[in-house]
């Protein structure tokens, strides 16, 4: 073997190179336990790169660093379109972007194989000069006939900070860890802004939103990480940060608008100082114990998990008498998304722990999400992009108070999917008391605790489906991806549990941000569970209620408005005025036998008032039955089958036919004339042609296959139909196909 290898080496002519790469590999058979420092040579021959051991770097760090960093591209530009003006007259305003210094931290996983290092780290940090100078600024000449004498630029706070996702991988020599890095970045858009022009007698405002950028965000560098004790290491890191082409537009009165381009990237030299857990996830003296499979579960320190989920799904052509805005292409249409999660959580002190849950999304649902109030893809980000992006999604602190009971070796229920999951994904294992208080604070997701079903719940494993994942007339608090902050506080008791919580709602219905302002726009929500058994077999049964809190639009409110004012089609944005959604629900799970269960949710809501941050159903029903593998011989397996219906208010139904939007519905395409040819049927010009829209309820029938691959992968195939898809009787029914495939660790 070493007379191939050696003729090898001379054929390529690097022999010397490649064995001493060899030897790096080969020597690191052993590891060590933690961190170790060098071992003191005394008289002895000092130990070279092959025979000293490798430190070991495995196992979760969280730490903190602190650096400086340098822009790259310090110049404002206000650049005049749609307008004859030569480039003379664009606006440069001095820049507010200097050299400043960057503070954060971050949290990590580190695998090894000899001296080879590999990982997965993120970071939270804040940034020093990267805001844009407000104030007031002189400009050259306009036209010939008007000279500007100068303009005032006034900024809102923006995003003067980054965090990213990012790979590892390196060498331990001797005992420093070299390594490069590289991953996906946030942050970097500038607020709001607005602009106003002075000349000698007149003033011309210009108002623009924040910044946007359809950049792919990155972030890479290298860096070198050198222990300080058994469990602390100090590094020294280099990183380059794009943040993308941040545009962002002044419309304004006249014919004129701004257009503002920054390049943000910067230059990142920063140290860091990282506290080392190791591989032994156990809090010391803590005992071992069995959960109810029989595998051994201990009081975990830390826990990382991920899960990547990759869906493609696709419809046939389907009849359509006419299409929207909103509306399914009725020539059919396939798109894929992917949702990437990392989940790392650490234990504080006795019961709490803090998590949080980095995220990457790529992809587009069928329809860019739109077209049907029952929307056929959960599994797939709202909000679609070409590239990938990253989102911080969750970060919140959990506490459990022990009231007795017994114990458990985890917080495992067996009613519910999500704390299944959450045993593994965001929780820190451990035994407490079966009786217990539960309180979570921080940016989640309202579903990963209310209104959870065993059978129906998680759209990476089961159904697909809107109306399978949550009840649909649920209208719960969240912005644009799913998310919100808030508390919740839970108290299980012997066979019951109440649930109560309160949770900010987006800034706008719909919208990407959170309202930031603490009980301005929020919801209140309270749930009762109850545990039994029916001829042996368990089941359980919850009751829902919510009421939304802020600022939104009454249907009728924005009907009679348009009418008389003979604008058309009708804006929900117009009449937004303060107002109180209020709604309720009922969960059921229940087992008929072992590996088959069954489920059902129905609910209503106030359908005068326009969907706040969910979907645009205002009463429906759902309901399915589930198969368990094990009645196959294939426990990974699942086999699900369900069915739903939904409705929408009338007077919902009248904003839709005379061209209203919904959040994810909106088939009219109507413009501006008289009004009544809109809405009285058979009267020429209206949308259909011949009639006015016609709307019944929304059906959808599900089944899906899910097929255990391996020990971490899972494939699922998937069917949905449709029958009046966005309500409406003049289209569809439409069939979804789907491959759905799950990869964990």
């Amino acid at each position: 073997m070493r007379a191939r290898i050696s003729a090898a080496l001379k054929a390529f002519g690097a022999r010397t190179a490649l064995a001493t790469l060899a030897a790096l590999l080969t020597a690191a058979d052993g590891r060590a336990a933690g961190i170790e420092s060098r071992p003191e040579s005394g008289d002895r021959p000092a130990p070279t790169l092959l025979s000293t051991p490798a430190p070991s770097w495995a196992g979760m760090y969280v730490g903190v660093n602190a650096g400086g960093v340098i822009p790259l591209y310090t110049g404002e530009h206000l650049r005049p379109i749609f307008s004859r003006l030569p480039p003379v007259y664009d606006l440069y305003p001095a820049s507010g972007r200097r050299a400043g210094v960057t503070v954060g931290g971050q949290v990590g996983y580190n695998w090894q194989v000899g001296r080879l290092v590999y990982g997965l780290e993120t970071d939270f940090n804040l940034l020093d000069g990267q805001s844009p100078r407000s104030g007031l600024f002189f400009a050259p000449k306009l036209d010939a006939s008007r000279e500007i004498v100068g303009y005032a630029l006034n900024y809102e706070p923006g995003s003067t900070f980054f965090a990213s996702l990012r790979g590892r991988i390196g060498l331990s020599l001797e005992q420093t860890l070299i390594y490069l890095t590289g991953g996906i970045a946030l942050g970097g858009t500038r607020g709001a802004a607005k602009m106003d022009q002075f000349d000698r007698g007149d003033r011309r405002a210009y108002r623009a939103g924040q910044s946007g950028s359809r950049d792919f965000k990155f972030i890479v560098g290298a860096g070198a990480e050198h222990p300080l004790s058994a469990d602390t290491s100090v590094r020294l890191e280099y990183l380059f940060l794009n943040q993308g082409l941040n545009g962002q537009l002044f419309p304004g009165s006249g014919d004129t608008l701004y257009w503002s381009k920054t390049r943000d990237e910067n230059h990142i030299l920063r140290l860091g100082l990282n506290h080392h857990f190791g591989v032994e996830n156990r809090v010391p003296g803590a005992p071992i114990e069995k959960n109810e499979d029989g595998e051994d579960v201990t009081e975990e320190i830390y826990s990382v998990h991920g899960v990547s989920t990759t869906a493609v799904q696709g419809f046939s052509p389907f009849r359509a008498d006419y299409s929207g805005k909103q509306s399914f292409s009725p020539n059919g249409q396939v798109r894929s998304g992917t949702i990437s999660d990392v989940f790392m959580g650490v234990r504080l002190w006795e019961g709490a722990s803090a998590f949080v849950n980095p995220e990457i999304n790529q992809g587009y649902g069928p329809q860019n999400t739109l077209g049907a109030a029952n929307y056929v893809n959960g599994s797939t980000t709202r909000v679609g992009t070409g590239a990938p992006y990253l989102r911080i999604q969750r970060y919140f602190l959990r506490q459990i108070v022990g009231l007795g009971g017994g114990g458990e070796t985890d917080t495992q229920d067996a009613s519910s999917a999500s704390e299944r999951l959450e045993s593994t994904l965001a929780q820190v294992a451990g035994k407490v008391d079966r009786d217990r208080v539960t309180l979570t604070v921080g940016k989640m997701s309202v579903q990963d605790i209310f209104d959870d079903n065993q059978y129906a719940h998680d759209p990476t494993r089961d159904f697909l489906n809107f109306a399978f994942i949550t009840l649909g007339a649920f209208d719960y608090a969240a912005n644009a991806w799913g998310y919100t902050d808030g508390a919740a506080v839970e108290w299980r008791q012997n066979w019951w549990t109440a649930r109560s919580g309160v949770f900010q709602l987006a800034q706008t219905p719909g919208a990407v941000k959170i309202e930031p302002v603490l009980l301005r726009q929020f919801m209140a929500v309270s749930e009762l569970e109850g545990r039994y058994e029916i001829a042996g077999q368990p089941g359980v049964a919850k009751l829902l209620l919510f009421s939304n809190n802020g600022y939104f639009s009454k249907f009728d409110d924005v009907i009679n408005g348009a009418f008389l004012s003979s604008s058309f089609p009708p804006s929900v944005s117009n009449f937004q005025r303060r107002g109180q959604k209020n709604g309720f629900g009922v969960n059921l799970a229940q087992q008929v036998a072992p590996g088959i269960g069954v489920f059902a949710r129905g609910g209503l809501n106030d359908g005068r008032y326009q969907t706040i941050d969910y979907t645009d159903v205002n009463r429906s029903l759902s309901a399915g039955v589930v198969f368990d593998g094990d009645l196959w011989d294939r426990s990974p397996d699942r086999i699900g089958v369900a069915a739903a219906v939904s409705g929408i208010s009338g007077s919902y139904a009248r904003y839709l036919r005379l061209g209203g939007l919904g959040s994810f519905i909106g088939d009219g395409g109507v413009g501006s004339g008289d009004s009544l040819k809109y809405y009285l049927p058979g009267r020429e010009g209206s949308p259909t042609g011949d009639g006015r829209l016609s709307y019944g309820s929304e059906t959808v029938f599900e089944s899906f296959y899910r097929c255990g691959v391996t020990d971490w992968l899972e494939a699922t195939i998937d069917h949905q139909l449709l029958i009046n898809p966005g309500y409406n009787t003049a289209r569809g029914p439409v069939n979804f196909f789907g491959l759905r495939l799950r990869a964990e660790f």
